[in-house]
């Protein structure tokens, strides 16, 4: 993800996004990192089972107002996830 306003995008961040996903059928866990940058971002995002994790990829949507811009969504398994072993992320 690119970053241009990097308050907008934290604000969007904070009251938008991680309420959101953090209440997704499915949700394990979710981490959002600022590179040392400053321009750019990443978040992985795991969930329960793919089907999950593939329901929030349509959500995704930059913030409002071009303060970031989301370069891709993939969906991936990892291999373990302490307390739930095998999981998806999108990330």
């Amino acid at each position: 993800m690119a970053v241009s306003d990097g308050q907008a995008a934290t604000t969007y961040l904070r009251d938008e996004v991680v309420p959101r996903v953090s209440q997704a059928p499915g949700f394990v866990a979710g981490y959002w990192v600022r590179l040392e940058s400053g321009n750019g971002g990443r978040a992985i995002i795991v969930f329960e089972s793919e089907d999950a994790a593939r329901s929030i990829v349509s959500q995704i949507q930059p913030a409002p107002g071009g303060a970031t811009t989301i370069d891709s969504v993939d969906v991936g398994r990892s291999w373990h996830t302490p307390d739930y072993g095998p999981c998806w992320f999108a990330r």
